[in-house]
């Protein structure tokens, strides 16, 4: 086959260091489309990224030509970099080491996506940690471990 072909989703979801609230409302709009622009020039497109004042989730569809630990890393680190250099007073600013990444269907983007827009709504009935604990249950993770992933 002379033609690499790839569609993998990924749901992707990351706090604050020490799940500090440090994303204000007032720049997270600014901060998402940053994130986006990361994700298109890594071949990534994001489809909808949102958060709340201590984490973010961003759905997008990963390249053929990165690997998901590389687009991360970017994201992250990039990102940390502006949080500092335009937000005043985040000059600490700096996100988790880990990250959470979950495949997802082409047949669920819709319910994902839509689960992505109402984080604000759902964090008021459901804390960041029981979410992730929901996702590692529902995905069946075995290398969950509480211990290293909540530091």
């Amino acid at each position: 086959m002379g033609q690499s072909l790839s569609q993998m989703y990924v749901h992707l979801v990351f706090a604050t260091k020490g799940r500090k609230p440090l994303i204000a409302e007032e720049c997270e709009e600014r901060l998402h489309a940053y994130m986006a622009g990361i994700l298109k020039n890594m071949n990534s497109p994001a489809i909808i990224i949102n958060s709340v004042p201590d984490h973010i989730h961003i759905l997008f569809r990963l390249s053929k030509n990165y690997a998901l630990a590389k687009v991360v890393e970017m994201v992250k680190k990039d990102s940390s970099k502006w949080m500092k250099q335009i937000v005043k007073g985040n000059r600490n600013f700096s996100w988790q080491i880990g990250y959470g990444a979950f495949s997802v269907s082409s047949s669920a983007l819709e319910t994902v996506k839509r689960y992505i827009e109402r984080q604000k709504q759902h964090h008021h009935i459901q804390s960041f940690r029981e979410e992730i604990e929901e996702f590692v249950l529902h995905y069946e993770l075995v290398e969950y471990d509480p211990q290293y992933f909540w530091d």
